[in-house]
């Protein structure tokens, strides 16, 4: 069920309700719309006066930090957190920076403070447990995962001149992180990246976050050159998520859909989130998903529970869906991208293969080509794994995809067959 038409709970439930929750906490959402119970301790806030909140939160943080495994609908978590008084709120992002960081339906502005808060706690207490730890196993553990936090604060660093948000954040050994470069609470477009796998926070949030860059600055460029002088007052809002909110597999775990499954729960829960925070101003969301992720993201849009307007696909092994008929995507705005030389496009290794002809996705060039519009060079994707490298062919369609321009893509064909010039010519006479 899309966010816009979950179920409304009434918020004085929430604050009447019992919180009895307990058990392990986990980032891990229970159910789409679970988490009644839960609420109920949020909700509870509003009506606490501000010098007995804090004590408060201390007797109910089991309950609090219950919130992210008892998974609320956002729409709910949305229309709440305007009635806690920004004092309250700065009170709750102090007291527990990684719940409120995490927690769909929170502004993005209040989960980014929340989150970088959340990061600089958790190194120094790595820090600190490091200088005491003297296990060599321990050691080498507690300094990878210092190291991947900070990468975590360079990547959120290297602003470009351009807002980089921290969105969601498990500062665990086994990170998950999502930056946002440019306004996600505003832009018109909103282009969420969905990584295979070897995309570890820990190695790639710093690379991962620079994609997200240059699509970023490729889409609002597209967006300025298309609206000529009126453009002078600014172009529309961009933001592109470089998401890694899952574990992506190794070699030694590639051959199920297991982690997919995980990837696709927490995309979908992202999704709901931005529906639920943009409700009265939707962006035009689009998925670009890459080999493993591609095969999450399929599986998140074949359960219906939100919509797309546009998904790209690159070097997918496949997914159930038999076409793209069985995807939440607004009129079928379906890409594929298949690079040369790339062993896994045509495999339907986990299900149908959408770039087969009868699936109905749309062709994407990924070959190279020269840009009819910019009549720029733009280089070849050759392999698995230079799809989202700059400058070419690959990143340009998916950056007129970004701005709702589809129409603009230059085309492909199997393997991106055809010479490149011949599919300028054809993007050319569209």
């Amino acid at each position: 069920m899309p966010a816009e038409n979950a179920p409304t709970t009434s918020i004085s439930a929430y604050a009447a309700a019992p919180a009895s929750i307990s058990g392990p906490v986990s980032d891990v959402p229970s159910a789409p719309n679970g988490g009644g119970a839960a609420m109920s301790v949020l909700g509870a806030v509003s009506g606490i006066d501000a010098s007995a909140l804090p004590g408060f939160l201390d007797a109910n943080r089991a309950k609090l930090e219950s919130l992210l495994r008892q998974s609320p609908a956002p729409a709910d978590v949305e229309r709440v957190w305007p009635l806690i008084d920004p004092a309250k709120q700065k009170l709750l992002v102090e007291a527990a920076p990684h719940v409120v960081g995490n927690l769909e339906g929170v502004p993005y502005a209040v989960r980014g403070t929340a989150n970088a808060l959340d990061l600089k706690q958790t190194i120094s207490s790595v820090t600190r447990t490091l200088k005491t730890e003297h296990g060599r196993t321990q050691r080498v553990a507690l300094q990878r995962q210092l190291e991947t936090l900070d990468n975590v604060k360079k990547a959120l660093a290297k602003k470009d001149g351009v807002k980089r948000t921290l969105v969601s954040l498990d500062p665990s050994a086994d990170a998950k992180a999502s930056i946002v470069v440019g306004d996600l609470s505003t832009a018109a477009y909103v282009s969420v990246l969905v990584p295979g796998m070897y995309m570890s926070v820990g190695e790639q949030i710093e690379s991962w976050a620079q994609v997200a860059q240059e699509q970023y600055e490729l889409q609002t460029g597209f967006l300025q050159r298309m609206l000529g002088p009126r453009g002078n007052g600014g172009a529309p809002g961009v933001a592109v998520v470089a998401w890694i909110g899952y574990q992506t597999p190794v070699l030694t775990n590639i051959g199920g859909t297991t982690l997919a499954t995980q990837g696709a729960d927490s995309l979908e829960r992202t999704l709901v989130g931005i529906r639920a925070l943009r409700s009265a101003n939707q962006p035009h969301l689009s998925l670009f998903a890459h080999s493993y992720g591609s095969t999450a993201a399929l599986m998140a849009l074949e359960r219906h529970t939100v919509t797309v307007d546009s998904l790209a696909l690159m070097g997918s092994p496949g997914s159930p869906a038999q076409s793209v008929a069985g995807l939440s995507v607004t009129g079928g705005d379906v890409f594929v991208g298949e690079a040369p030389m790339d062993p896994i496009v045509n495999s339907a290794f986990f299900g149908s293969d959408p770039g087969s002809p009868g699936y109905g996705a749309k062709p994407m060039g990924v070959g190279g080509a020269t840009d009819p519009l910019t009549h720029e060079k733009l280089a070849g994707s050759s392999g698995h794994n230079e799809y989202f490298t700059a400058g070419t062919e690959c990143m340009r369609n998916l950056a007129v995809i970004g701005i709702d321009r589809g129409d603009l893509v230059i085309a492909g064909g199997s393997g991106s067959g055809g010479s490149g010039s011949d599919r300028t010519t054809q993007a050319a006479s569209r």
